[in-house]
């Protein structure tokens, strides 16, 4: 939409001497600057409404600080924009701001693509709001390119073999899904029988990337019990690859619970809310699908991941209380791990489909 000339009386020359007018316009001709991405131009603007702006100000100054911060981190300069971050921490006061810092760190470590720490930010993030679906949504994509980033090859020749001397065939390894799927698969039928939820010649889908492998070469020729037993021995020594079949359970399950979250919500949406909610149900629906999961399986995740989805903390949480706590209350909300998060959220899937090891 066209900006009308009207509306940018602040872009014009002004002889003021009223500090408080210029600041406002400073403030204006940066945020300009910054929509039309001149980051270095909304950096000087931002800088010179800093310093005409009184101490007394502090939500302004705030303001001021985390876009002097989003700047930097657009033109590289990501060690000052994580030090006006780590200023706006210590001097945070209420949940409103922790949010807003949380935010601001996500997006410098998302130009520095650095994916571990988009991660930690975002479990923060849901840790002060567990009913936001977006961030459920980020965090499921998180996992996602956690498992997508390569890795160093740990699959000697000597790995790839079995117990009894025999060679688990490479090509067998690239057919698979992605170890974590099979090993859901497996453990979730145990409960009715002790068969695999995919069979050996049908295509299977990776749910760390984009891409579709059909199982073939030696295991085309294999017979179908042969090649399902390969198929488990390949499984067995896949997965000992460090925690990705436990992120791939965390991907998946906060995928689910994102969409469901997404669905709550639509019945008091309308138009371009509606439309963006609609939009990200469908995303999140094909990534879903690409995991390749039996109903049941999703039924079962569905489940758990639901199980504190109470309208009554939803209205609240909607509600977007602004609580002022303790410097240590603050700061606890900053630092929780990694380890505690994934333990509160997934540990109840974690337990159940690793309780059955993979057995040949």
């Amino acid at each position: 939409m066209p900006v009308s000339k009207e509306s940018l009386w602040f872009c014009e020359e002004t002889n003021s001497e009223d500090d408080a007018e210029n600041v406002n316009i400073k403030k204006f001709r940066g945020d300009l600057a910054y929509k039309r991405q001149e980051f270095k131009k909304a950096l000087c603007e931002y800088s010179g409404c800093l310093k005409l702006l009184p101490p007394s100000n502090l939500a302004m100054r705030r303001d001021i600080l985390e876009s002097q911060a989003r700047c930097l981190a657009y033109l590289g300069r990501h060690k000052e924009a994580l030090e006006i971050a780590e200023t706006l921490r210590n001097g945070a006061t209420n949940t409103d701001h922790i949010a807003a810092i949380l935010c601001l760190q996500l997006a410098i470590y998302s130009t520095l693509k650095q994916t571990e720490k988009i991660i930690v930010c975002l479990q923060q993030l849901i840790t002060l709001h567990p009913f936001h679906p977006r961030h459920w949504k980020s965090l499921a994509e998180g996992y996602m390119s956690l498992l997508q980033s390569p890795a160093p090859s740990s699959m000697s020749e000597a790995n790839l073999l079995q117990r009894d001397g025999s060679a688990v065939d490479k090509h067998c390894l690239q057919g698979l899904p992605k170890e974590a799927n099979v090993m859901l698969h497996k453990n979730h039928s145990k409960r009715k029988d002790t068969s695999l939820h995919f069979s050996p010649e049908t295509d299977v889908s990776c749910g760390s990337c984009g891409e579709c492998q059909t199982v073939q070469g030696p295991m085309s020729t294999l017979g179908k019990s042969e090649a399902q037993q390969t198929m488990k021995r390949a499984v067995c020594y896949s997965v000992g690859q460090e925690g990705s079949q436990d992120i791939w359970i965390y991907a998946c399950a906060a995928f689910i619970r994102a969409r469901l979250l997404f669905q709550l919500i639509q019945l008091n949406q309308s138009s371009f809310a509606l439309e963006k909610n609609l939009k990200a149900q469908q995303e999140i629906e094909d990534q879903v699908a690409s995991f390749g999961l039996k109903e049941d399986v999703l039924f079962l995740i569905t489940e758990m991941m639901g199980e504190d989805l109470i309208p009554e903390k939803l209205k609240e949480d909607a509600q977007g209380e602004v609580k002022c706590l303790g410097a240590s209350a603050l700061m606890a909300m900053l630092t929780t791990s990694t380890v505690e998060f994934e333990k509160k959220w997934f540990q109840k899937l974690q337990e159940y489909f690793s309780s059955l090891e993979c057995q040949i």
